[in-house]
């Protein structure tokens, strides 16, 4: 098969990974990839949300499979244009990615299948939001309602910190995923990601993990894109796995076939579970990134396999199958992330490192320029180890972090602390 891997991050380079240790692909192209990619498929320089240059890119390459990585182009309808081409394809219709495209409409899913999870209100004024946030206090939620590339929540465990959030978001801080603000009751308790395949009727849970959102040790600092994660996550025991497929996932997938929007692709439910019961947070609509970094090189070849029956339709006939093992991912990232960070600085090292099937470094913000690997985005690398236990895989990955001579770039020390402690 001839496949097409849209996006050009960590995740992308942990799926077209995966992807390439499969006999049934013969060639891999990614859109538009990164320096990391470049090595194991053919990069094209074209925008992954623009679904006429995504159509050109598979016709003129005779391609098979396209399988969609970040939020934005399904939220722009690149998965609809492709089915309507009659090209197989992984991942959502613009519709139904409103599940991530939208926290509003994710809550009025909930309310209307009883899926357990935060109380909430939505706003289109500053003044109504502060109004609401006064009357019921903090510690509060507050969120950009739209698609903020993971950055759109503020953790408000203060009423200013509230209202500075509000301010901002109606600011302008996320653009137009800022039109609408959604204020949500604080949950306690410890995270969690299921990630689950869906082929609009049937569903099958693909494993979960456990990342780290905030940019310092001991999750201190303000709330970045993920700087590390580790599969599996303690926390998800096989009762509240069951619990959350049965209370949440399978209402909102017949939900949404039951107003005509069926879900295809990857949910990916963020939990919030205490004693024992999981509410769901929120969902995205494709695999998390840096959690699908440790899914993917816990999967393997198998990987492509599941998502080609998920886009057929056959999810019912396949099973994952996992290897009794860990992974971690710790991520570096260009120092100032996630704030103002510069761009260019040259990586070196990476050439030495081991990468085989237990250890690899999954390329997120890089390019190449001159012969070198520079840095080009906020989170930068991946260095991702699978391990007999998470100690193990731990220490693997910490181990090629040290090999890495890039002093622009930093990294949190304490990945995978509330499972190790």
């Amino acid at each position: 098969m001839n496949i097409l891997v849209l996006g050009g991050g960590g995740r992308e380079h942990a799926l077209a990974w995966a992807i390439k240790q499969n006999p049934k692909c013969d060639r891999l192209i990614v859109a538009p990839g990164n320096a990391g990619i470049a090595q194991i498929a053919d990069c094209a320089a074209i925008d992954p949300n623009d679904a006429a240059a995504v159509l050109e890119l598979c016709e003129a390459n005779a391609v098979d499979f396209v399988v969609i990585g970040p939020e934005a182009p399904l939220a722009a309808g690149v998965a609809d244009a492709l089915r309507a081409q009659n090209i197989l394809t992984f991942g959502p219709s613009a519709e139904a990615a409103k599940l991530e495209a939208s926290k509003a409409f994710t809550k009025e899913i909930c309310d209307a299948c009883n899926a357990p999870t935060a109380a909430y209100a939505r706003f289109t004024s500053a003044e109504g939001a502060k109004g609401y946030v006064r009357e019921h206090g903090a510690p509060i939620v507050v969120k950009a309602d739209g698609l903020a590339a993971g950055k759109g929540v503020i953790v408000a465990m203060t009423l200013d910190e509230a209202f500075n959030g509000i301010d901002e978001i109606f600011g302008g801080a996320f653009g137009s995923a800022g039109a609408e603000v959604v204020i949500e009751e604080f949950m306690e308790g410890e995270e969690a990601s299921l990630f689950v395949l869906c082929d609009g009727e049937n569903v099958l849970a693909v494993g979960g993990a456990q990342d780290h959102k905030r940019v310092g040790e001991g999750d201190t600092g303000p709330n970045t894109g993920g700087m590390g994660a580790y599969s599996p996550a303690p926390i998800l025991s096989p009762e509240i796995e069951a619990k959350a497929m049965d209370e949440i996932v399978r209402p909102t997938v017949a939900e949404m076939a039951k107003r005509g929007t069926p879900f295809q692709g990857v949910l990916y439910a963020g939990l919030m579970i205490k004693d024992g019961q999981p509410r769901l947070v929120e969902y995205n609509v494709r695999f998390g990134d840096p959690e699908c970094q440790v899914l993917m090189l816990r999967l393997g070849a198998q990987a492509l396999d599941l998502l080609l029956a998920c886009a057929e339709g056959r999810l019912g006939e396949v099973q994952a199958q996992w290897a009794p093992d860990h992974a971690m991912t710790v991520v570096m990232a260009a120092q100032g992330y996630p704030g103002a960070y510069e761009k260019g600085s040259v990586i070196g090292g990476l050439d030495a490192l081991p990468e085989d099937g237990s250890r690899m470094v999954f390329h997120a913000g890089t390019s190449e320029k001159d012969g070198h690997v520079v840095a080009s985005g906020g989170r930068v690398l991946n260095v991702t180890a699978r391990g007999e236990s998470l100690q193990e895989a731990r220490d693997r990955a910490y181990e090629m972090v040290d090999a890495i001579d890039w002093p622009e770039g930093f990294c949190r020390r304490d990945i995978g602390w509330r499972a190790l402690s």
